[in-house]
């Protein structure tokens, strides 16, 4: 019996290591290209996203030289993030809570990764986005259903003001006008923010009743009144003047536009494949957004081609 019992264990130790070393193996083959050391967010020429290469789901922030080849050795600051931003330094990472009642944390990072405060929030990450001059932070959660595509779904979107500290958890009380007209309805809401570079006004999608409508705030005033139907996750150019976006197809999916701020006037760019992303701006002349596993960029003036900016990689910022 005792040998028998041996024998087992010994198959079990067998397998632990067996399993134990594959596990390593395959961490290792997927962190050949990785470097970890602490990241600068204030250093310029880098492109900063957060890092899908690895297997299990575990995503960290990573960067990259601008420029550089789509597969090239990226430096990992070990913070694991699923949703990443940064502004002037600071950084906002949107990171899944484990537990009895699963939720995610808001980290509010420094210029080097290190976390100076944690915000917790219900729900799954969505989208995240720090103003120009790191002052703003937004983040959108998922409190109910997980994609935009689905019907039912909730999401929360809050703003917190560095400067200050203050915190809301769900913009969704601010006064809205549609069509000139003060705007009730339970069904309200808010995702995607995207902030002016005075830290004062933003843009933001507010679904309601079937309409997906691109509204502008005033932070301080706390008012919003939208611009324009059928505009979903909006992500202001660094100018000012153009919202980039992504715009419902008939069949289910979505396609970036560019929409000119005086005008009105819609351009669809060259990427034709269905993104679901808040696209972001490369520069004044390039967006850049997720596409399947990887991130691409493709000029906001809907010429040219799209081009492969990084390989397993998401939410990206150009650190310039």
């Amino acid at each position: 019996m005792k040998r028998v019992l041996a024998l087992a264990l010994g198959l079990l130790v067998l397998v632990g290591v067996g399993v134990g070393y594959s596990t390593f193996a395959a961490d290792r083959n997927d962190d050949s290209a990785v470097e970890r050391r602490a990241l600068d967010l204030t250093a310029g020429g880098r492109l900063v996203f957060v890092d899908t290469s690895r297997a299990g789901g575990h995503r960290t922030v990573a960067a990259t030289g601008l420029g550089e080849p789509p597969g090239s050795a990226r430096t990992d600051s070990g913070l694991r993030c699923e949703r990443f931003a940064v502004g002037a330094g600071t950084g906002v990472c949107l990171q899944t809570r484990g537990g009895p009642l699963p939720g995610t944390d808001a980290l509010i990072v420094d210029r080097t990764t290190n976390v100076r405060r944690r915000v917790e929030l219900a729900g799954t990450p969505s989208r995240a986005r720090v103003s120009a001059s790191g002052r703003m932070v937004s983040w959108t959660v998922f409190v109910t259903g997980d994609s935009y595509n689905k019907t039912g779904f909730s999401t929360w979107t809050g703003i917190l003001d560095t400067r200050t500290d203050y915190t809301l958890l769900n913009i969704e009380a601010i006064p809205l006008t549609v069509d000139g007209k003060r705007y009730r309805s339970p069904d309200v809401n808010y995702w995607g923010v995207s902030f002016a570079a005075d830290d004062n006004r933003f843009y933001a999608t507010v679904g309601t009743k079937g309409h997906t409508y691109l509204v502008e705030g005033d932070y301080a005033k706390w008012e919003a009144h939208t611009i324009r139907d059928g505009v979903e996750c909006p992500s202001l150019s660094p100018d000012g003047t153009r919202i980039a976006f992504k715009k419902r197809s008939g069949n289910g999916t979505w396609r970036l536009h560019v929409l000119d701020l005086a005008t009105l006037h819609e351009t669809p760019l060259a990427e034709r494949a269905n993104v679901d992303d808040q696209a972001a701006w490369l520069d004044d002349a390039t967006v850049m957004y997720g596409r399947g596993h990887d991130v691409y960029a493709t000029p906001a003036d809907g010429g040219g081609t799209p081009r492969l900016l990084a390989t397993k990689a998401a939410s990206p910022t150009a650190l310039r």
